[in-house]
């Protein structure tokens, strides 16, 4: 087995593949959303653009707001995706052009269709904001099949108890999209995904089958995990071997994620906050957010959740 050392030019660990190993490791980009919200940037990475259908993949926290702070992230609009907020400790208020308004807590699943276009704001609950709250959770981006790139906006609600959670070696898992385990998630998504929340307060040990999708992935959110032969550490993701059963075991207190699915055969482009099979749709979308905020936002593409005044302008 070879290893090559990361450094900040490559931030990667490339191995040499064997079922043993992993295909790669992807080491976290501290990135700043403004205000001084820091998040742990896994995807897009310059040497793995995606897994599966998954094109964007944050971490955020474990950090502490005291009472009186909290999140502000103000309306801004989406295409050509699915965005997906899990946590694993506080709250966020949702909003959105569909009219959705409700609060995500821990083990729910807030599972939101841009297609041709939605807006959305998210931001700390009253409640949790006059009392101060630890946040930690996971966002992630799914990219839509080139059939649904101009599908209707939609938003569903999955309350935690709809999530199917089941044992795993000793880990606590919850099934957040696709098939695994013999267990089905209710979150439907128009193409092959796999993608799970794991915990494992005291250890765990597991073998994720070569067979669970045809691409996959394990981000450790908490603790660290031993991947095959390989050890990951909180903010690391693990890139796993095709056509390979990989044994996990993870730490007592280990959180992490698996994540994953069919690729596409289709390149996807990113562009601030709109994914796209081509430049024309991205460029499209760039000009009706500026000329809908132009207008108002009366008779435009895009519009903003009721109650709402405020919006990240295009940067």
């Amino acid at each position: 087995m070879s290893i090559s050392k990361p450094t900040p030019e490559t931030d990667a660990v490339l191995v040499e593949a064997t079922c043993e190993t992993l295909e790669m490791i992807i080491q976290p980009r501290d990135r700043d959303l403004g205000g001084g919200s820091m998040v742990k940037r896994i995807l897009p990475f310059h040497k793995r653009r995606s897994v599966g259908p998954f094109v964007f993949f944050d971490h955020f926290g474990p950090t502490d707001a005291p009472p009186g702070a909290g999140m502000d992230v103000r309306p801004h609009p989406h295409i050509g995706l699915a965005t997906v907020t899990y946590l694993f400790e506080g709250a966020i208020a949702h909003k959105d052009t569909v009219g959705s308004d409700l609060v995500v807590r821990p083990g729910a699943v807030n599972w939101m269709t841009a297609g041709k276009g939605i807006v959305h704001s998210e931001r700390t609950p009253p409640k949790e904001r006059a009392t101060g709250q630890r946040m930690h959770g996971i966002q992630t981006w799914v990219a839509l099949p080139v059939s649904h790139e101009n599908m209707e906006p939609d938003f569903k609600h999955h309350p935690a108890e709809t999530i199917p959670a089941f044992e795993l070696g000793g880990a606590q898992m919850h099934l957040i999209a696709g098939q695994a385990w013999g267990h089905v998630s209710p979150v439907e998504f128009p193409h092959p995904i796999w993608y799970l929340a794991g915990e494992a307060p005291g250890g765990a040990i597991f073998d994720i089958p070569a067979d669970a999708a045809d691409e996959r992935a394990i981000y450790i959110a908490a603790g660290t995990a031993q991947v095959g032969s390989q050890t990951l550490e909180a903010g690391q993701m693990g890139i796993l071997n095709e056509h390979c059963d990989v044994r996990v075991k993870a730490e007592a207190g280990a959180k992490f994620m698996l994540a994953g699915g069919a690729p596409y055969p289709e390149k996807r482009l990113i562009e601030w906050n709109f994914v796209a099979s081509s430049p024309e749709i991205l460029e499209a979308a760039r000009n009706d957010w500026a000329a809908s905020a132009a207008s108002g936002w009366e008779g435009t593409r895009f519009t903003l959740p009721e109650g709402e005044d405020e919006f990240i302008p295009y940067p």
